[in-house]
């Protein structure tokens, strides 16, 4: 890779992939790794090529490594789970551009679930009918929404808040606080959403704030082990390998009678490995949902 010495730069990655990847590749660029994404023009042949920009600005050596790692892990899951050829993947850094606030034309008003619309600030909106509308500036870095499995996550919320609207909630790995303030609107009595990435809980409280929430939901950097309450729900949208080692602190912080909202997991073996452990755990299935690739997974904590 080319080096940038004393200049801002991102790092871009150009995956030249079989069509048949396309969605849930961009799903997991955007959703998980927080990525930009854009489809090269250049491409030639059968193959289709998607420049990604990742999220961390300057990123040292070790942390360039961890996100090459990261992303062709996942290519190769991909690959065997379509039954493709392995996507071949080029790594550059590029130099800080306009770029980096030209991806909002392509974020506009959209219907995350059932009544419920997400509207970036920098766009008008007329509510409908009975809409609930949450209005956000994702920053580039943290996600709009788009992912299959915050969907997935937003429909387990509300059916569990539909049986009881009086539940304290905890949003783990809250990002852009989505399925937070989207347990606000379903009734929650309070949320509290925690993130480890300090910018992610700047834009989390600012959009929060911005939605009038604030008396409801608050956003900590607290890590996870140094929680010392417990809630009725607690849901969380991160990777398979992030959610296996939270098991324990799940047992502590749930109620009795309290269930868990798991996604970020990729149907298939991700999503066995997980109702695997997790029942062993001592937290009974309740049900599961799919779409696409992607599966979210409701637990109860029996009482």
């Amino acid at each position: 890779m080319k080096q940038n010495i004393n200049r801002s730069f991102w790092l871009k990655a150009s995956i030249d992939i079989d069509p048949s990847l396309e969605d849930a590749l961009t799903d997991y660029l955007v959703g998980v790794m927080g990525a930009s994404v854009e489809q090269s023009v250049d491409t030639s042949g059968p193959a289709l090529c998607l420049n990604a920009y990742l999220k961390e600005k300057n990123p040292d050596i070790l942390m360039q490594q961890q996100l090459r790692g990261k992303l062709e892990t996942h290519l190769k899951e991909l690959a065997a789970i379509f039954q493709v050829e392995e996507a071949r993947i080029s790594w550059e850094q590029i130099e800080d551009q306009d770029w980096s606030s030209n991806w909002k034309v392509h974020f506009k008003p959209f219907t995350i679930t059932e009544g419920l619309v997400i509207v970036p600030t920098w766009e008008e909106y007329t509510v409908k009918n009975n809409e609930q509308v949450i209005v956000m500036d994702p920053g580039m870095a943290f996600g709009t929404g788009h992912h299959a499995t915050t969907s997935l996550s937003l429909n387990f919320i509300r059916k569990v808040l539909a049986a009881n609207k009086e539940q304290c909630v905890l949003d783990v790995g809250t990002g852009t606080a989505i399925l937070g303030m989207g347990a606000v609107l379903f009734g929650a009595s309070r949320v509290l959403g925690i993130d480890n990435d300090p910018e992610a809980v700047r834009i989390a409280t600012e959009n929060v704030i911005l939605n009038k929430m604030d008396s409801v939901m608050k956003v900590s950097l607290d890590p996870l082990r140094q929680i010392d309450e417990q809630f009725d729900l607690i849901v969380a949208n991160i990777i398979h390998d992030v959610l296996i080692t939270m098991t324990a602190a799940f047992k502590n912080l749930l109620t009795q009678g309290g269930n868990l909202i798991l996604s970020g997991i990729l149907h298939g073996e991700q999503e066995k490995n997980i109702i695997r452990v997790f029942t062993d755990c001592g937290f009974p299935l309740v049900e599961k949902k799919q779409q696409e690739e992607w599966t979210a997974l409701h637990f109860s904590n029996p009482s």
